[in-house]
């Protein structure tokens, strides 16, 4: 449980490297950041940054090594496996490619975000998980598959699957560059609009900067360095 006023999510003097001895490189530098709940994040800046790590690390995809991360309250950094997926539980994931199983049904991909919660019966999982795509407009798609459905439908899908369990974070990485501007513009207004309604945070990885409105806040990596994170405001940051 978080204690009251605290940030959803903590992270100070975080560190992160890949590889060993001679391959050793570093790909997060002191990286300092603090997210309130119900807020909208969009972290932008180059491929190859360090963004795309930093999100696996909030969400408990690979673990910290140094500094300290905390999620909900939770310390992150150095915990154990199963604390991972304790805390992988909590979170709501949209990546660029959909990642549906081409052999499931839209109901049943979406179904998957709440099979790994206890207490929940089949019959209410069948309910929610319809309610869910009824409203990401997909709601007459119940039993279509992915190869059925186009490339905004299938993140509609992506997207109900991640929001249907309804997480306390939602982290979402790309979910955009593979659709037209359109789509793409459907899909955040989709995201803020399902957000907003279930009081969740998000943190949103982007190099698309049509959908920057959306953001509470914006901030931007470089080099493994996050820039004016505690500081960076919409009007300010125009340019990126």
């Amino acid at each position: 449980m978080t204690m009251m006023n605290e940030p959803v999510i903590s992270v100070q003097n975080l560190n992160h490297y890949f590889g060993n001895r001679q391959l050793r490189k570093q790909v997060l530098l002191d990286i300092n950041l603090e997210i309130n709940a119900g807020d909208i994040v969009i972290m932008t800046g180059p491929s190859g940054s360090g963004k795309t790590t930093l999100l696996t690390l909030v969400g408990g995809l690979r673990s910290a090594q140094y500094g300290s991360l905390r999620v909900l309250g939770q310390e992150l950094c150095g915990v154990s496996a199963e604390q991972l997926t304790l805390t992988r539980r909590s979170n709501g994931y949209i990546f660029q490619a959909h990642n549906l199983h081409g052999s499931l049904t839209a109901q049943q991909n979406v179904r998957m975000g709440l099979e790994l919660h206890k207490g929940i019966t089949l019959e209410e999982i069948q309910r929610r998980s319809a309610e869910m795509l009824e409203l990401v407009g997909l709601g007459h798609c119940l039993n279509s598959y992915p190869d059925d459905l186009s490339g905004g439908q299938k993140q509609r899908i992506a997207i109900a699957r991640a929001l249907v369990s309804h997480p306390k974070i939602v982290l979402a990485d790309e979910p955009t560059a593979a659709l037209d501007s359109k789509s793409g513009r459907d899909i955040v207004n989709l995201m803020y609009n399902l957000a907003k309604e279930q009081a969740c945070t998000i943190l949103l990885v982007t190099h698309d900067n049509r959908i920057l409105d959306i953001a509470d806040r914006i901030v931007y990596m470089e080099d493994g360095k996050l820039e004016n994170a505690a500081l960076t405001n919409l009007s300010t940051t125009t340019n990126i």
